[in-house]
């Protein structure tokens, strides 16, 4: 378990975390969500004892992180894959953390089996791809066999069975009743891996909920209708105080009435093309909580500058 309490960091006259409190329990996979200049990083890295809070307090199983003795064996963390020394093998790598934290060298070989590295086990890892260097990250986290995990972005640079094999993984840590924590921002995966979010803009808590509480509670839920009998449709509906907004060729019902829709069509003898009832994706629901907490906006209809005219083309270099 991770308890956070008060956490807060500043720069100077930057707060770059704000006053966080929230638990990361075990047996689930917890998402860790912000926008860039969140606070993530800095968060994650405090929870490790890699920065000094300027206030409040983050314990790991009742203990702060620098009073773990062989912390590998307690938490296992990926932040970030390149923080290796890219003239060892990865055997070498993960043989010196393991040496460091009283682990056994066939820990070394099932980590590296785990991660699909084996073959590539004698390898210096400064000719590794960004997609091996995500897997050797990821076998240091699971080294010790730990109780808690945490990884940051942990799916970058992976391909498609990557990808799935990594989910699956985090997936099966937290059935074995194990603290997982992700950090990610590729939302379409989150919404398949996480079970429940923690949600942060500008330093502070937005959201600290079950996945789905968080979409249905930033979302808006409607029943989309297409019908080749619209006029008719149109007229049950208003007839029955069912609230239609025209969206091109659909309508559209807000909240769950697809059972009273298809029930009012049957009676009415209607044809329905399409009854279907819509909920927001991960994604729409984050980009509705976290609008105003978006440091960094980019905008697709800033004008671009122009090269000047020069003679009878453009300006010569």
């Amino acid at each position: 378990m991770i308890e956070l309490e008060g956490l807060t960091k500043r720069y100077g006259e930057k707060v770059a975390v704000n006053n966080l409190t929230f638990t990361v329990r075990p047996g689930i996979v917890t998402g860790f969500l912000g926008p860039n200049g969140a606070g993530k990083s800095t968060t994650m890295r405090m929870m490790l004892g890699l920065d000094r809070p300027t206030a409040g307090d983050v314990r790991i199983d009742g203990q702060h992180y620098d009073r773990l003795k062989d912390p590998l064996t307690y938490i296992g963390a990926l932040l970030d894959a390149k923080a290796m020394h890219g003239g060892r093998s990865a055997f070498n790598h993960l043989l010196c953390l393991a040496q460091s934290n009283g682990i056994p060298t066939s820990r070394v070989h099932e980590v590296l089996e785990t991660v699909g590295l084996t073959s590539v086990a004698r390898k210096k890892a400064k000719g590794f791809s960004l997609g091996m260097g995500q897997r050797l990250g990821i076998a240091g986290a699971l080294l010790g066999d730990p109780r808690i995990l945490m990884f940051d972005e942990p799916v970058n640079g992976l391909d498609p069975e990557g990808i799935h094999w990594i989910r699956n993984l985090m997936k099966s840590l937290a059935a074995q009743g194990r603290t997982v924590f992700v950090s990610s921002h590729l939302m379409s995966e989150m919404a398949l891996t996480a079970d429940h979010l923690v949600v942060i803009g500008q330093g502070r808590l937005l959201a600290d909920t079950s996945m789905a509480d968080f979409i249905a509670q930033n979302s808006r839920a409607y029943v989309r209708i297409r019908t080749p009998q619209r006029e008719r449709l149109l007229d049950v509906l208003h007839g029955a105080g069912i609230t239609v907004v025209e969206a091109g060729e659909a309508l559209e019902v807000d909240g769950s009435k697809s059972e009273r829709i298809g029930e009012l069509a049957a009676q009415h003898q209607l044809v329905l093309h399409e009854l279907s009832p819509q909920r927001a994706s991960l994604e729409e629901a984050f980009m509705q909580l976290t609008a105003e907490s978006v440091e960094y906006h980019a905008h697709s209809d800033a004008p671009l500058e122009q090269p000047e005219p020069w003679g009878d083309g453009w300006r010569k270099d």
